[in-house]
């Protein structure tokens, strides 16, 4: 038996001044800890001491271990034992100066303008500046708090369940149908979000709050894929997020990944609420396509799996970002518009980085030691199937048809577009796909036999090594055509005024001269006199002439380089 477990009865208690003075002091709370554990201790020799002891540490609060502590010094000290013990620097902060500085300085120059650095985000700084540093020791989050706590004058928010660690999570759909979580890729969830961070155009101009659609895989709540553009929810963009998610993922170097996002893969069933743009007839198309089976879900609440990482993307990154303008309209900063500096693709880029080495490697709750990518690569059943991009072009949107020209170019945009072989197709209609999100780039389709056949890539002149989102393509053409406007309008005004002036001014003069010969012209006789012995001239009727069908022109080769390669090279995708 454990030799602690066996404690002998306590000493009487001498009823004397001091004890007396000990037990006015004691709080309600201390009078309760004293009495169960003097009832404990006065069974300690009796039988189920073990359960009792048990009992009496969940009532306290506390661990078994804890309990026979508090014996022990309650047989040994007596009743002031049980007295708490109030430390001499409590309430005062035991960290170095230095320290102090840095976490109350990080905090104000992370909140000021239109950005807003939470508590958390600053314990996250202070363990980067100590590892930078190479110091071991550095304030825990909970000092970080109990510093801040006066500053932020605000209290803590109940913690969330975890949800389920190890029973299965089982969904049930609109149809009746209950689905138990068992693997990787088994069900996917995606939803959208309008980003509370301003963006601009490459000229500095602002653009607005552009969308995020995130694809979250259930079993290991680890994101899968995302687009990012200014597109309004649809089922183009699901589409879009979704083949994002499938196909296996690359970055340039300017993305600065220090890790890999390494999920793709098809998943069995895709599970959204019931928005019209789930509902749609093309993504049916597209899930029947792709071997996904489409679900709805019962009421709201079953979305909280992908709503979730919205408000921690919220309060971990995009708060921090100028231009935040924050969900709520009485926080938002009134400077948000003037400090937006960001464009979309370097809004993405950092977005990416984030989900990459932040999101995704953050340890699971519900686990406590495994990460969100982790638990996605344990729970692989099979080998995945890889598809090619070629494989997922359905799921690119499809904008209006467009008719190539003689010179094997289309327009696109305001942009002018260069294929290979293109002109062969001069005069033909063919189908354009293109992501929004770099539009430099389309693919170009036509439809034989009422199926779509990939013709060739086209990329945008002068574009070449370049991004370029539909949005910022938009913006650019308004903004030549208000800057036309403002250079050539006073000159055409002014022509349009002088013609009329200057026709108004030849009918007058007209009017006033009405049998005055035209200006220009040499004046005839009414009635010509014939000359003697003239010879009157012969005119020849000139035969119809027959055109010569010219042969036509060989189709001319035109040589597109693969600006896609160079774009990576250069660091760009």
């Amino acid at each position: 038996m454990d030799e602690e477990a066996v404690i002998a009865p306590p000493p009487p208690v001498a009823e004397d001044a001091a004890v007396q003075r000990v037990l006015r002091s004691l709080t309600p709370e201390e009078r309760e800890r004293l009495t169960l554990l003097q009832q404990l201790l006065a069974t300690a020799d009796q039988p189920n001491y073990s359960k009792r002891q048990q009992a009496v540490a969940q009532k306290l609060g506390l661990s078994a271990r804890s309990v026979r502590r508090l014996l022990r010094q309650l047989r040994e000290e007596g009743v002031a034992s049980v007295v708490r013990r109030v430390r001499s620097d409590r309430g005062a902060a035991r960290v170095g100066e230095d320290w102090q500085k840095f976490i109350v300085k990080t905090y104000r120059d992370g909140n000021r303008g239109s950005r807003s650095l939470s508590p958390a985000q600053v314990a996250v700084r202070v363990k980067a500046q100590a590892q930078a540093l190479g110091v071991e020791d550095y304030p825990s989050h909970m000092t970080v708090y109990r510093l801040l706590k006066l500053l932020t004058k605000q209290e803590q928010r109940p913690k969330r369940s975890l949800g389920w660690r190890e029973d299965c999570l089982v969904l049930k759909t609109s149809d009746g149908l209950e689905i138990p979580i068992e693997w990787s890729n088994q069900v996917w969830q995606v939803d959208h979000t309008r980003v509370d961070v301003l963006v601009v155009d490459q000229s500095g101009a602002l653009l607005g709050r552009p969308w995020l659609t995130i694809v979250i895989d259930i079993y290991s709540r680890c994101l899968l894929g995302m687009h990012l553009g200014f597109d309004a929810p649809s089922a183009w963009v699901v589409c879009l997020a979704l083949r994002h998610a499938i196909l296996p993922k690359q970055y340039s170097s300017a993305y600065e990944l220090q890790g890999n996002w390494g999920t793709y893969g098809l998943p069995q069933y895709l599970y959204t609420d019931r928005g019209k743009d789930f509902r749609s007839q093309h993504l049916q198309q597209v899930a029947t396509a792709l071997g996904i089976v489409p679900c709805l879900r019962r009421k709201p609440s079953d979305g909280g799996i992908v709503e979730r990482p919205f408000g921690t993307f919220n309060t971990q990154f995009f708060s921090t970002l100028p231009g935040y303008v924050s969900s709520s309209v009485e926080r938002r900063s009134p400077v948000a518009e003037s400090e937006a500096c960001l464009t979309l693709m370097q809004l993405e880029q950092l977005l990416v980085r984030y989900i990459v080495d932040h999101y995704n490697q953050a340890i699971d709750a519900r686990m406590g030691d495994q990460t969100r990518l982790g638990r996605w690569e344990a729970g692989r059943i099979a080998q995945l199937p890889l598809l090619g991009e070629r494989e997922l072009d359905l799921c690119l949107m499809r904008r209006e048809q467009r008719t190539v020209y003689r010179s094997g170019y289309l327009q696109f945009a305001s942009l002018t577009y260069q294929g290979e072989h293109l002109a062969a197709y001069a005069g033909e209609t063919v189908l354009l796909r293109y992501n929004p999100r770099d539009i430099t780039t389309v693919y170009l389709y036509q439809l034989q036999e009422n199926k779509e056949v990939f013709l060739t890539r086209a990329h945008a002149m002068g574009w070449e090594t370049e991004t370029l989102s539909y949005r910022e393509a938009q913006a650019l053409s308004e903004r030549r055509r208000a800057a036309g406007k403002a250079i050539d309008t006073g000159a055409q005004l002014a022509e349009v005024r002088d013609r009329d002036r200057r026709v108004k001014q030849v009918q007058r003069q007209q009017r006033q001269k009405p049998d005055a010969a035209p200006v220009g012209y040499p004046t005839l006789p009414l009635s010509p006199t014939p000359q003697p012995d003239a010879v009157t001239p012969t005119v020849s009727v000139p035969e119809p002439v027959v055109e010569a069908v010219k042969p036509k022109k060989p189709v001319p080769y035109v040589r597109v380089l693969d600006y896609e390669q160079m774009k990576r090279e250069a660091g760009l995708l």
